[in-house]
């Protein structure tokens, strides 16, 4: 069974730094395509982040490039947000997510519970 922990949310000033951690627990981390969404309050979720396997294919949503780098551990079984020059835009839940490529060519996606980044002014 598949299950993703989020962790290291919290509050920071503008201009701050946090670090997002989600724990793989399974089998074939690396067989995996991680990723992370946001939800601000009162808006709809987006796509932040995902990185591919062997830490291919990444991508970051533009209003992040340049500030956020994501990257995964396979020692740890661990994908990381790094989130620099944090703006009160930022503020949200983040979840991180994991998808299966399965034989059928469809995926199983995967969703850890999120936590919450708060950006103050």
């Amino acid at each position: 069974e598949v299950q993703l922990q989020a962790s290291g949310g919290g509050l920071v000033q503008a201009g701050g730094s946090l670090t997002l951690s989600c724990v793989f627990s399974g089998s074939g981390f690396d067989d995996y395509t991680f990723g992370w969404f946001r939800q601000p309050p009162g808006k709809e979720r987006e796509g932040v982040s995902c990185i591919g396997t062997n830490n291919r294919l990444v991508y970051y949503v533009d209003s992040v490039n340049g500030r956020f780098t994501i990257s995964g551990d396979i020692a740890k079984n661990t994908v990381y947000l790094q989130m620099n020059s944090l703006k009160p835009e930022d503020t949200a839940v983040y979840l991180c997510h994991a998808d299966y490529l399965l034989d059928d060519d469809s995926y199983a996606y995967y969703f850890g519970r999120g936590t919450l980044v708060t950006v103050s002014s």
